[in-house]
């Protein structure tokens, strides 16, 4: 049975621009806020009850309406899983207890203005709705039913939910696969990782239901990159972001092994390394940066890597096992890369030309404590000097030979001495790049070519928390933020960035937690101790904080990063006169204006 629905549109809503090639409209296509939005038929099917299996559901009362102050979390229990409780506004509202990136408690933390924030890497998510607001991370979380029947709290819950305490969107399917051929697509989106993803996702989520098409260098469909250098031996399908059922499921086309050489903006045409020609409507290119190679004699040798793939952090795992290490370059990879290692190798150094790792990023006093960590943990570094040449024994690494006479016997070499925007093959093609590469975009993912949008670590655009200053931000979390705020504008949405930059680095089974933008800092104010690597550390430009990065003192970062989403000025008094206190009574409410 073909069922046909017909939506009459105004005329002035119809003359504008749909997401469709060739001036031919999807099936069924209507507008909410002047947006053109395509679903499917099944998208929405219609139910009355949220449970459709009631052997699937539990109901439990968790606790009275006192129990609860506005403001506070609680983590309840409802016998075969666990929930959410928030009270906020006087409301209660229940949601899933984990969050679905990597599974952090959220009951630890940040409540604020109708989202929770997680404590580890800083994703919001919303609590009446549970939908995920920012990131990292693809999913949402569960929203469970709550009920008021004297004085008691009952929470009403699918016991699946409780268990996977996660909920992807629900999302619409290509409809008109027939109107294309294949060479020709509605949005092409050169990249595969976080942007390019989520780009795809949030797609399909506001309903568009045209052909989307990906196409990655990588043998691979999309999978969590910064696990390459926390987690080396993890295999590809381990660390997949979505599994192949999910792109089939949703028509989202991924072309492996696919490198583009050109775009042509005029004919809106992406020509393909081996000449394959594909035509589009909509563009992103979220293409990522390429890693720096060793200049010196020797680099090309093998048992020499730049951790690119899941096979080049698997082979490297491999090759050092009980054998020498050297790493160039004090980088996040670098250093992560010397952690992971030091357990395994014989022995790890690592080279830098810089005095102290991380210096120009975390200041040199949490430089020198986390230098401190890696040497108690065997790892020896060789500062302020570089590499002069690698040499060989029967064809494989023996040493690495440094400019200051040293010479470190190596069987294996990670170089981590940074990358550059993977964008050359940009250069002829009309899209504004800067000096140094990056794709130079407005708030909105826009570059200067209509319907050509780009994100990630190739690009640099307006950030809000500093004056809206263009800059570079190389992080898992804000590549997820572009590929969503560019994916909303080819809807014509509107939407601009505001998201407040986070990350982290892990080592040693410790990690460092970071939000802000602390470029051009001027001095850094510490509490805590740096010698028991318990501490905080506000950076400042002149009175403003404009960047904190802490250890084992969550969830401050997290706090600090809703008080900067806020649009709230942090000044350098505050952190001199009340931080400490506030760490001692563990009341950090001055941060969001309350109290005294």
């Amino acid at each position: 049975v073909e069922v046909k629905i017909e939506v009459v549109i105004p005329e002035k809503e119809r003359s504008k621009e749909e997401m469709s090639p060739n001036g031919k409209a999807s099936p069924l296509i209507y507008k909410v806020n002047g947006t053109a939005r395509h679903y499917h038929l099944e998208e929405h099917p219609i139910a009355s009850n949220p449970y459709h299996n009631p052997k699937d559901v539990v109901e439990a009362s968790v606790c009275h309406v006192k129990d609860l102050e506005n403001g506070q979390m609680r983590e309840v229990d409802l016998g075969c899983g666990k929930a959410l409780l928030i009270k906020e506004s006087g409301e209660f509202h229940a949601v899933g207890h984990k969050c679905p990136h990597y599974g952090a408690p959220l009951v630890k933390g940040v409540l604020s203005k109708g989202r929770v924030r997680c404590p580890w890497h800083g994703a919001c998510f919303n609590i009446g709705t549970g939908d995920i607001e920012d990131f990292p991370g693809l999913d949402s979380l569960p929203r469970f039913q709550v009920k008021i029947e004297k004085e008691k709290v009952y929470i009403r819950a699918s016991k699946q939910a409780l268990q996977t305490q996660r909920r992807t969107k629900m999302m619409a399917k290509c409809i008109s696969l027939s109107n294309y051929n294949l060479s020709s697509t509605n949005v092409l989106i050169i990249g595969a990782g976080a942007a390019g993803l989520v780009c795809a996702e949030t797609l399909r989520q506001e309903g568009f239901s045209d052909r989307i098409v990906m196409c990655t260098m990588d043998r691979h469909l999309p999978y969590d990159r910064p696990k390459l250098s926390k987690s080396m031996d993890s295999h590809p399908e381990q660390i997949a972001l979505r599994p192949k059922e999910f792109f089939c499921t949703y028509d989202i086309e991924v072309l492996t092994e696919m490198q583009v050489a050109a775009v042509d903006i005029k004919s809106k045409i992406a020509v393909f390394k081996d000449g394959f020609k594909m035509e589009y409507n909509k563009l992103l290119i979220a293409t990522g940066n390429t890693p720096k190679a060793l200049s010196c004699k020797g680099k090309e040798m093998e048992n020499v890597f730049n951790i690119r793939t899941p096979e080049d952090a698997n082979r490297v795992v491999k090759l050092a096992t009980s054998k020498n290490v050297v790493i160039v370059g004090a980088s996040f990879l670098g250093m992560e890369a010397a952690a992971y290692l030091a357990e395994r190798a014989h022995s790890v150094s690592l080279v830098e030309l810089e005095e102290v790792p991380f210096k120009k990023f975390f200041g040199e006093r949490v430089g020198r404590a986390v230098m401190k960590m890696f040497e108690n943990n065997r790892v020896k570094f060789y500062m302020q000097t570089e590499v002069s040449e690698l040499r060989e024994q029967e064809g494989k690494l023996k040493e690495v030979v440094l400019k200051s006479g040293k010479v470190l016997r190596a069987d294996v070499c990670v170089v981590g001495v940074g990358a550059v925007p993977a964008t050359g093959f940009l250069k002829q093609s009309g899209i504004n790049i800067d000096s140094k590469g990056f794709i130079v975009v407005n708030k909105m993912m826009q570059t200067n070519i209509p319907g050509v949008f780009a994100a990630g670590d190739a690009v640099t655009f307006p950030l809000a928390l500093r004056n809206n200053k263009k800059v570079n931000v190389p992080h898992w979390q804000m590549a997820h933020m572009h590929g969503r705020i560019a994916a909303l504008n080819m809807l014509a949405h509107g939407m601009e960035i505001s998201t407040v930059p986070y990350l982290w680095t892990a080592m040693f089974g410790k990690s460092i937690r970071y939000a802000g933008h602390g470029e051009g800092f001027d001095d850094v104010v510490i509490q805590g101790d740096l010698d028991e690597l318990k501490f905080v550390a506000f950076y400042t430009k002149s009175d403003e904080v404009v960047a904190v990065a802490s250890m084992n003192y969550d969830p401050i970062v997290s706090k600090v990063a809703e008080v900067l989403a806020a649009g709230r000025t942090i000044r350098k008094r505050d952190v001199d006169a009340v931080v400490f206190l506030s760490f001692r009574t563990g009341d950090m409410s001055w941060l969001t204006g309350k109290g005294s």
